[in-house]
């Protein structure tokens, strides 16, 4: 299934602070981003409704195996192409925007084969 870009973009975030925090509540994702916690509650509840997360009793959120897919998926393409734009000589800020834009509209085949070249030419 196809997701869009707001839905990946938070699904990242949650796979972000659940390596930083011991659990991930809408409240921490609306303050990672810079969003209302009322825009958060209503993605929330559009990607617990499409299977992507759970959501506890007590307002934790956890990402399904899907949502992981995705979410380790976007992040992998977020780290690679920041580190391969920085090292390129791309001001980190700047890096850091494109490829927060980049990683969701390249193709599997183009960021597998920049993977591979970064992997085989840069030491990243």
């Amino acid at each position: 299934m196809k997701i869009n870009e707001s839905a990946e973009n938070y699904l990242e975030t949650i796979l972000v602070l659940s390596k930083r925090l011991p659990v991930v509540r809408s409240i921490d994702i609306a303050n990672e981003l810079d969003f209302k916690k009322s825009s958060i509650s209503v993605a929330m509840k559009n990607l617990r409704i499409n299977g992507y997360i759970d959501v506890s009793d007590a307002g934790f959120i956890t990402l399904t195996a899907s949502g992981r897919e995705i979410a380790e998926k976007i992040y992998e393409r977020h780290e690679l192409l920041s580190k391969w734009l920085i090292a390129i000589g791309v001001d980190q800020k700047v890096a850091t925007e494109d490829a927060c834009r980049m990683e969701h509209y390249m193709s599997s085949e183009s960021f597998s084969a920049i993977k591979a070249f970064i992997k085989s030419h840069m030491n990243l």
